[in-house]
C-alpha cells in the first residue's frame, strides 16, 4: 500500500491563492500571524481565506511568540483547526488553548545542533499533534534555506517520536530527494510555491503536489 505524504502550503494573503491550493490537492493551508513576516495577515484578512477552505482541508494559524490574548482571538474569530507555533512557546504555552498544535523547531540553531539536542527539545513538547523542522533564520521560517537532515537522526528512530513535518526550502525540484532521505508524515512550504513572498504560483503549487505524489509512488 502506498504511503502519502501530506502537504501544507504556508503563507497565503489572497482567496485565489487558496482556492489553487485546494484544486491542487493541499491536505493543509497555513496563514501566518507574525508580523515581521512579508506573509502576515490580519484576523480580517484570514477570517475571508478561512471561507475559502472546504472540508477535509485544515487551516492552520501560525505565531511567533504571541500574546496569549491574540491568539485566542484568533481561535475564536477565524476558528483554525490547528495551532502552530514557531518561536520559543514552552510546552505549557502552546498546551493552554486545547487545540491541536504543532510545535516548529529551528534545526541548527542554539541548543538544536547535534541530534541528541533536538531530540531533547522536541521531547519538552510530546502533547504535540506533529514536529514541524525547519531550518534556523532570524526571520522565523519562510527562509527558503535548507538544513542537514542528519540532525533528524536520533528523532525519526525514537519511539516516542511525533509525527515529523519536514520544512525548509523545499520545492518541486527538490522534495522528492528530501523525502527518500527522511520519508516524513508531511512535507510543509512556503516560499518554493511563490512568484513573490505571499503570492503563489499556482503552476508551482501544482507541481509541488504532483512531485509528492510521484515519490510517494515509489514506495510500496
Amino acid at each position: 500500500m502506498t504511503k502519502r505524504t501530506r502537504i501544507k502550503f504556508c503563507g497565503f494573503t489572497r482567496l485565489e491563492d487558496v482556492k489553487a491550493a485546494v484544486e491542487a490537492g493541499v491536505d493543509a493551508v497555513g496563514v501566518i500571524f507574525f508580523s515581521k513576516s512579508r506573509r502576515a495577515v490580519s484576523i480580517e484578512q484570514a477570517s475571508a481565506l478561512r471561507a475559502a477552505v472546504p472540508a477535509f482541508v485544515d487551516l492552520v494559524a501560525l505565531f511567533v511568540n504571541a500574546d496569549q490574548a491574540y491568539v485566542q482571538e484568533v481561535i475564536d474569530t477565524v476558528s483554525p483547526d490547528i495551532l502552530q507555533f514557531h518561536g520559543t512557546e514552552q510546552p505549557f504555552e502552546c498546551e493552554r488553548y486545547n487545540k491541536r498544535y504543532m510545535k516548529a523547531f529551528r534545526v541548527g540553531g542554539p541548543g538544536m545542533e547535534t541530534r541528541e539536542e533536538v531530540l531533547e527539545q522536541c521531547r519538552r513538547y510530546g502533547s504535540a499533534d506533529a514536529w514541524l523542522f525547519d531550518s534556523f533564520s532570524d526571520s522565523y521560517g519562510g527562509s527558503g534555506e535548507g538544513f542537514d537532515l542528519s540532525l533528524l537522526g536520533a528523532v525519526v528512530n525514537a519511539p516516542d517520536a511525533r509525527p515529523i513535518v519536514l520544512a525548509g526550502g523545499l520545492a518541486a525540484d527538490n522534495v522528492a530527494s528530501q523525502m527518500r532521505k527522511l520519508r516524513p508524515y508531511a512535507v510543509d512550504v512556503a516560499s518554493g510555491i511563490e512568484d513573490e513572498p505571499g503570492i503563489k504560483s499556482v503552476e508551482k503549487m501544482k507541481a509541488f503536489s504532483q512531485a509528492v505524489s510521484a515519490a510517494d509512488n515509489e514506495v510500496s
